[in-house]
């Protein structure tokens, strides 16, 4: 089983599908991944050689963020916005949409479930 960036990459899978199972690496990035490093996209990754996989590991560490430091980035860039108060850190603190969707009846999946008002039936 391969591991790369900390996570272990299904090994019956093509290589650049198998690569997106690694956060912060989507598809258009994998196939860049095996361009740069010469692997042909049909190639399976139990079919790879240590050296190959060596090299797709080397890559990934010195040109994409992915994993924990994406992460972190992600984090970081959302508490600077909530001690800024800005508006988009005001809806971050607060748990509703920050991208200007309405509330009055969807946006369940940031409020969360739900709850029932007491009173309300009469």
């Amino acid at each position: 089983m391969a591991r790369i960036a900390g996570v272990n990459i299904p090994t019956t899978k093509r290589v650049p599908i198998a690569l997106t199972y690694i956060t912060g690496i989507g598809p258009f990035v994998a196939e860049q991944i095996c361009e740069a490093i010469n692997i042909d996209r049909a190639r399976r990754v139990n079919q790879l050689t240590d050296a190959e996989v060596l090299a797709i590991r080397e890559y990934i560490d010195a040109n994409v963020t992915v994993e924990g430091d994406l992460r972190r980035e992600t984090s970081m860039n959302i508490k600077r916005l909530m001690d800024l108060g800005c508006y988009r850190g005001l809806r971050h603190r607060k748990g509703l949409p920050v991208r200007g969707q309405r509330t009055h009846t969807n946006a369940r999946t940031r409020k969360g479930p739900a709850k029932a008002i007491a009173g309300k039936k009469k």
